[in-house]
């Protein structure tokens, strides 16, 4: 397969190459960011757990009133046949809506949504940062006040991981004025104390993570204890063990927050077998 097909993407209908693709200015996504977005990736070339993907994209739209014309069993497809021309052994899939093209008014307009569809290559984290792990920094949280809607308004994650990324460090952890932890500008945020395995509840201020739940499975299934429960950023840089989870990075250990070291420093007993259980099913689709 050449270059110029790996760079076709599905927009409003069509199938094109990805640099002919044009976003109108009156679209509401570039005006408002209004409009949500989902990350699928895959395995083999297989999707992986897509039916949660789909959930979580359809309950944003309907929290924002953004009425598609399509139906779920015609994004599939769609999605599948995106994925295909592209070719990819390995791939992220990035689904976007938004509200559609209407002249700026704050209203809603009733127009048909923008949906686009791009796949690109994934590249897994190097073995050697999954072995030794990885470095994170708090940052407040000065994001709004429904982030369990994934939704295009991203600037104050994209602020928070330039901070991370000044620091060397590989994400950042929002916290609340109150000290209670929420979750990364890129992925949720779980640790291990006293045995438990720790995360903040859903609700309004995290976003439901599939990797989130599937790594809370595979903790049950593996016999370790789990608490929903609220978070302070005492615990955490307290805690023995701390990690992320997230759809392109799976499972990864946090050895260092602030610059203070995390437990021993090394990645945890837990962790590690989260992870080690978390690759063999990857290829598990539905």
């Amino acid at each position: 397969m050449s270059k110029s097909d790996n760079r076709i993407v599905y927009f409003n209908g069509e199938y094109a190459a990805k640099d002919s693709v044009r976003l109108s200015p009156d679209d509401r996504g570039f005006l408002f960011g209004d409009g949500v977005y989902e990350v699928i990736r895959t395995y083999g070339g297989a999707l992986f757990l897509p039916d949660a993907h789909l959930d979580r994209l359809f309950r944003s739209m309907a929290e924002l009133a953004i009425a598609p014309d399509w139906d779920r069993p015609n994004l599939a497809d769609r999605i599948d046949e995106a994925v295909r021309r592209a070719g990819y052994p390995e791939a992220k899939i990035y689904v976007q809506v938004t509200r559609g093209v209407a002249p700026r008014e704050h209203a809603f307009p009733r127009v048909p949504p923008t949906t686009l569809i791009t796949v690109t290559e994934i590249h897994p984290l190097p073995a050697a940062q999954r072995e030794a792990g990885v470095a994170v920094v708090t940052t407040p949280d000065l994001r709004w006040g429904r982030c369990d809607i994934k939704s295009l308004n991203l600037l104050p994650n994209v602020l928070a991981r330039q901070a991370a990324a000044e620091a060397g460090a590989f994400e950042a952890v929002f916290v609340g004025d109150d000290g209670t932890v929420w979750e990364g500008a890129g992925s949720n945020v779980l640790a291990v104390i006293g045995g438990t395995l720790v995360t903040p509840p859903l609700g309004p201020r995290i976003l439901a993570g599939v990797s989130r739940a599937h790594a809370l499975d595979i903790a049950a299934r593996e016999g370790v204890a789990v608490a929903e429960r609220p978070l302070s950023a005492g615990e955490l840089r307290a805690a023995d063990e701390v990690l992320l989870t997230g759809t392109t990075i799976e499972v990864v250990p946090v050895v260092r927050i602030d610059g203070q070291a995390v437990g021993d420093g090394t990645p945890g007993p837990v962790t590690r077998r989260l992870a080690a259980a978390f690759r063999p099913r990857r290829e598990a689709v539905g």
